[in-house]
This record gives structure tokens, C-alpha cells and sequence, in this order.
């Protein structure tokens, strides 16, 4: 699953880099399908950093990863 995870990082970090951010992955709990990422860059102080995080970034992985 951290495989999954890593490569699907990749896919939406062009996009957050575009805009000055970046996605940091901290930790992956295999048993609960919990992801943990960190916004940084241009994106710790944007105010659509929520919902970039919520409806894209959770969006994709859903939809990429099993589990």
C-alpha cells in the first residue's frame, strides 16, 4: 500500500509545485488505510489548502489506492 501511496504522491506533486507547494508523506497505517501527508511550501499559508487536501488530494488516492 505505501507503494501506492508514494507513486500516486508523485502524480499530484507537479501540480502542487506549480503553485509553489509540495506534499510530504509521514506515515501510511497499513491496518486502518490511514494516510498522513504534510502541505508545504506556498501551501501551509493558502487558504484553499483545506479543500485542495480534501477534495484533490484524498479524492485521487481513493480512487488509486486499495485499501
Amino acid at each position: 500500500m505505501r507503494a501506492q501511496v508514494e507513486e500516486t504522491i508523485e502524480v499530484i506533486r507537479p501540480a502542487l509545485q506549480a503553485d509553489g507547494g509540495d506534499i510530504v508523506l509521514r506515515d501510511v497505517d497499513e491496518s486502518t488505510g490511514i494516510v498522513s501527508v504534510e502541505l508545504i511550501g506556498a501551501c501551509v499559508g493558502c487558504p484553499a489548502s483545506t479543500q485542495t487536501l480534501k477534495a484533490g488530494i484524498e479524492r485521487i488516492m481513493r480512487d488509486r489506492i486499495d485499501g
